[in-house]
């Protein structure tokens, strides 16, 4: 039996360091700095960058890659346990050295990069000097690849790259830039487009606009991340920054959404975490006119219950997930699980974080409270890596392909068709019973 609920204690001691400093060190951070992609803000590195070797001697700095990338490898399972702490803090990851989406760039560039794009862009990034932009959505396609409609054409020894992205994450900041571009429009989607590296300042690139999102984390008081409309006009960059082969981006964005999605999901746990924290705590806390408190009243009692089930039931789900791509290492095989986490990831941070807010009353909906932008925050995980419907299809899609329809003209659960089978199979035992009787 491998059945086994329970944290290897050497692990479980790094776990406990970690929460600790979270709490301690870094979540007042969160009230206090701006957005952690901007790595020009000298005030914010000088409270970072000591920090960060802390989380590097303790063995736990970017510990999603491998030894060879000053990372300790760890498998899905163990960062999930972390995630679910470093969610809690907008700081935690970037102090971490696994916040996103440098962390899946950096992931791609690790697995297909060359041995010069990796001296350029990926130990920049994993120093923490620099920040990354991944770009795919549209703005007429949204995140189906089928319809997006950006291209680059090879001129000689350069990508001609023109059209237009759309919420792309961290652009204002970002040094770099992974495009998602179609450079075989005949082809099949899957297998008609490229990645491209396309560094910041590069001419023909503009940022139209960055977009704020009205959502955040609940903890980062003014400070929202952005995202940036992208236009391409004739951008040229060199031949040698195509990532990986020709084609081939699609696999490498499943590669870097696979995981990025598993981790969004880990992290929310934290967030669903906090939201019924303080609703137990106002539960306890809060007088009610016959003398009681809230937590004294079944409707509150029943909300309470409710959302501590769907948690541990969600965080459950987490963790088998992150099992399964441990135990595949492929994330194809582990598609439908990983879609039913992202679609079950916004309902859960809603429903719970909205009880919540509710038993606060007024002051759950103000800004003194991160309740409202937690709230807003379950709509932004409904969308982002892809909008929860179209993981619902994927799941039902992978669930039905091994059914096989019915044979009969009733159901195989028919009882009538059951009952004659079951007598049928068992005719000679009854006949012999009765035998014996007489």
């Amino acid at each position: 039996m491998a059945w086994d609920f329970e944290t290897d204690p050497d692990f479980q001691r790094q776990l406990d360091w970690l929460d600790a400093f979270v709490a301690e060190q870094i979540e007042p951070l969160d009230l206090l700095l701006g957005d952690p992609a901007d790595k020009s803000d000298a005030r914010a590195m000088a409270v970072v960058r000591p920090l960060q070797e802390q989380v590097k001697e303790h063995g736990l700095w970017a510990c999603h890659l491998g030894p060879e990338l000053g990372g300790a490898g760890y498998g899905q399972v163990k960062l999930a346990l972390m995630n679910e702490i470093l969610g809690r803090s907008r700081w935690a990851p970037t102090i971490f050295g696994c916040q996103a989406p440098d962390s899946g760039n950096a992931e791609i560039l690790a697995h297909f990069g060359t041995s010069e794009q990796k001296a350029a862009y990926l130990h920049p990034l994993l120093d923490g000097d620099i920040s990354s932009c991944y770009a795919m959505t549209e703005p007429q396609a949204g995140a189906d690849p089928a319809l997006f409609r950006t291209r680059a054409q090879r001129d000689g020894d350069t990508w001609v790259i023109n059209g237009e992205k759309w919420f792309a994450s961290n652009a204002q900041h970002a040094a770099f830039f992974v495009v998602m571009v179609v450079t075989d429009p005949e082809a099949d989607p899957h297998r008609g487009m490229s990645m491209l590296l396309v560094p910041a300042g590069t001419p023909g690139m503009e940022i139209v606009r960055n977009v704020h999102t009205v959502a955040g984390t609940g903890t980062e008081g003014d400070h929202h991340s952005s995202h940036a409309y992208l236009r391409f006009t004739d951008c040229r960059i060199p031949a040698a920054n195509l990532l990986g082969e020709e084609g081939a981006a699609f696999a490498i964005a499943q590669t870097r959404l696979g995981g990025g999605r598993i981790h969004h999901a880990m992290r929310t746990i934290a967030q669903i975490r906090l939201a019924f924290d303080m609703m137990c705590e106002r539960a306890v806390s809060r007088s009610t006119r016959g003398g009681g408190t809230l937590g004294s009243l079944q409707m509150t009692q029943e909300r309470v219950a409710d959302s501590w089930i769907e948690l541990e039931q969600f965080r459950l789900l987490v963790l088998r997930t992150a099992w399964l791509i441990d135990k595949h290492q492929d994330y194809r095989k582990v598609r439908k699980d990983i879609s039913a986490v992202k679609a079950a990831m916004p309902k859960v941070l809603h429903d719970v974080v909205q009880r919540s807010l509710h038993l606060h009353g007024s002051l759950g909906i103000s800004d003194e409270l991160p309740l409202a932008a937690l709230l807003l925050n379950a709509e932004v995980m409904g969308l982002a890596d892809g909008p929860t419907e179209v993981h619902k299809i994927a799941v039902a899609r992978d669930l039905l392909r091994e059914r096989k329809p019915a044979e009969g003209l009733f159901p195989s659960a028919h009882l009538p068709t059951r009952r004659e089978q079951a007598r049928a199979r068992y005719a000679h035992v009854v006949e012999q019973a009765v035998a014996d009787q007489s």
